[in-house]
């Protein structure tokens, strides 16, 4: 396993009044997700990322929301954190497996099926915005947009590098190398790190709006 870190610098509601609880979300899309999803068990797990669980303790108390948030994992753990939780995903049938993990760990939060490719995100309105395994280029202005001056984003996905384990992964969806350090430029970076693991390669940021 190869880890390489860095620390640089010094240490739901009102935003979606207007977004209907399922916005133009792609029929086939919807339909491929919600067959991955179908079974009881949890495709990626209950346990939130190692990234996220290791650093929530870096990012500021307030609004979350969780792009593209599956079954609802990552958004959960953030909620037993104290944070307020929207999870916006093209899949009813994985945010009903979040709001039933809500459930066992005693949480509420909240859920919207939307297609992320014909979303518009409420300006200045999230302390907090986590998007993982999830790469759509156009949504970063959004990103950064969406966050309050001083929030914080969290990305994590997977690099070029993951090509060696899965050769017929689409390259579109793949991070380059540094691309996003390049993408959060203009924000603080607070930790940045890239892995492989031998079986996966995939690089995780948080970045704070100034």
């Amino acid at each position: 396993m190869r880890i390489v870190s860095g620390l640089i610098g010094g240490a739901a509601c009102a935003a979606l009044l207007s977004m209907p609880l399922t916005v133009s979300a792609d029929p086939r899309d919807q339909d491929r997700w919600d067959k991955k999803y179908q079974e009881d068990q949890y495709l990626f797990g209950k346990e939130a990322i190692p990234f996220l669980a290791t650093y929530v303790h870096l990012l500021p108390k307030g609004r979350a929301l969780d792009l593209a948030m599956g079954e609802g994992r990552n958004g959960v753990f953030l909620a037993t954190r104290g944070f307020r939780v929207t999870g916006l995903d093209i899949s009813a049938r994985g945010l009903e497996k979040a709001q039933r993990l809500a459930r066992e760990q005693g949480v509420t939060i909240e859920t919207r099926v939307v297609d992320l490719e014909k979303t518009e995100l409420e300006r200045d309105s999230y302390d907090v915005i986590l998007c993982t395994y999830y790469l759509q280029r156009s949504l970063f202005p959004q990103i950064k947009n969406a966050l309050k001056h001083g929030g914080m984003a969290v990305v994590e996905t997977y690099t070029v590098d993951h090509l060696r384990y899965r050769p017929d992964f689409n390259r579109t969806y793949l991070i380059e190398q540094n691309e996003l350090l390049e993408l959060f430029r203009d924000f603080k970076i607070i930790r940045y790190q890239f892995e492989d693991t031998g079986q996966a390669a995939y690089a995780s940021i948080i970045a704070q709006k100034p």
